[in-house]
């Protein structure tokens, strides 16, 4: 158990340390008025830090702040960059792009092998390109309801699928409640989205056997509200009920990507009849893609021949911009490989063992939890079942303290959770660092 009055000290402490080591950093800050509270996108705002760290560059699993402070970066642009930042051959292809043209809107030979790519890596025969994640659930949960003529998406409590309104509706009590922090939300919600917890399957049965939920909406492991692994058999359920309701499932692949080649649902199943996956995939271009299955695209296909010529609701001008087409086919291509998941997860492995000795060393009744490539550790003593589990195990002001602590040793987590990602180019030397400093920061939480 760590007291408060510890957390506090430490906390206090590295605040202390930040400043004295990074002021380009404030000097930063007051010098961009002209970013609405000093960033040019609000979550920028969200590390534990008493100023986000400035960027000057990235390469691998290293990123070099305007401090000159270089860090052993685990974050990776929050999955964005999962397979290393700036791999060499996506930095050659982008170069050539850039002078050939970036937006045509028209398609492109190279678009044509992107297809083929997506469709024998995640195992899916048809694909559309949106420019976020975001996006890719907007438009897929469009689709699903006007092939399904039904009128209602589910959803798992603390699940995040990128700014959809649809799925920010949370469980209080056991109550539906619309997510407080929803900005000018005023429609209410909970007319066309049920909402249950993660792994309840009699809940779900009943959700779904109710006959007017057009699709799940899921990531296979709940990786937004901590990680909450799924139970024994309880996505091979949700398949069974899915397709015993006509209930179209829709797994959100944009973090468990990290599950292994070709995501969570291939590597471990179950298959899902569409899939959406943004971030990694281009490398860090802003690009996502959208799949589905031969039956699903013959009702889309049949949908579009029915309705009246016009705006879909879906899609942008920017939609599989050749920029975006070139980034994705380089990346599957010749970036996101079998051999690279091979690197990650044995380097994923490595980070496990590290921190689940230091941990027991230490005494303490935290866990570490695993997705792939994708690491977590807890705070709590047993892992959550769920996202109200997860929620109610959350301890922001010690997660805040460990993070601080570790980036002022040169050690970069993602701000949120303490999660940590192992690329394929992750040294065993960064990941030993890691787990160092994880050691130190117990030794001074307990001291």
């Amino acid at each position: 158990m760590i007291a408060d009055a510890a957390i506090a000290r430490v906390a206090a402490r590295e605040a202390d340390r930040f400043r004295a080591a990074n002021p380009r950093a404030f000097a930063h800050r007051a010098a961009a008025t002209g970013w609405f509270q000093s960033v040019p996108f609000h979550w920028m705002r969200d590390w534990p830090s008493p100023v986000p760290i400035v960027a000057a560059s990235a390469k691998g699993a290293m990123l070099t702040s305007i401090d000159g402070q270089t860090y052993d970066d685990f974050c990776l642009g929050d999955t964005a960059s999962l397979f290393g930042h700036s791999p060499p051959a996506l930095a050659t292809a982008l170069a050539r792009q850039a002078g050939e043209g970036l937006s045509y809107m028209l398609p492109t030979e190279r678009g044509a092998a992107l297809s083929a790519r997506l469709a024998a890596m995640f195992g899916l025969p048809q694909w559309q390109v949106t420019t976020t994640a975001s996006e890719a659930n907007r438009a897929v949960i469009r689709w699903c309801r006007g092939i399904s003529e039904r009128r209602k998406v589910l959803t798992f409590n603390g699940a995040y699928h990128g700014a959809v309104d649809d799925a920010f509706v949370d469980l209080k009590a056991g109550t539906p409640t619309m997510r407080a922090s929803l900005i000018g939300q005023v429609h209410d919600l909970r007319d066309t989205t049920a909402v249950i917890e993660f792994n309840d399957e009699a809940a779900l049965a009943t959700a779904l056997r109710a006959g007017d939920v057009a699709c799940v909406l899921a990531e296979p492991v709940m990786t937004n509200v901590g990680m909450v692994r799924d139970a024994p058999g309880f996505l091979q359920t949700l398949r069974a009920l899915c397709d015993e309701t006509g209930t179209l499932l829709v797994l959100d692949e944009t973090h468990t990507i990290s599950s292994g080649y070709g995501g969570h649902g291939v590597t471990h199943g179950p298959r899902p009849d569409l899939m959406v996956v943004g971030k990694s995939i281009g490398g860090g271009v802003p690009c996502a893609v959208y799949g589905f299955s031969t039956e699903v695209a013959a009702r889309m296909a049949a949908l579009n021949a029915s309705r009246p010529a016009g705006h879909s609701g879906i899609g942008t001008t920017l939609s599989a911009n050749a920029l975006a087409i070139t980034a994705m086919d380089t990346m599957l291509g010749e970036v996101i490989t079998p051999a690279a998941y091979d690197h990650m997860l044995r380097g994923a492995a490595r980070l496990v063992t590290g921190l689940e000795t230091e941990i027991a060393n230490a005494g303490l009744d935290w866990h570490v939890t695993q997705v792939g490539a994708r690491v977590e550790f807890l705070t709590c003593p047993a892992p959550p079942r769920n996202g109200g589990e997860a929620k109610a195990a959350m301890h922001p002001e010690l997660e805040a303290a460990i993070h601080l602590f570790l980036a002022n040793r040169g050690i970069l987590l993602a701000p949120f959770h303490n999660m940590m990602l192992v690329s394929p180019v992750t040294g065993d030397d960064q990941i030993d660092r890691l787990v160092g400093g994880f050691a130190d920061c117990i030794k001074a939480l307990k001291e």
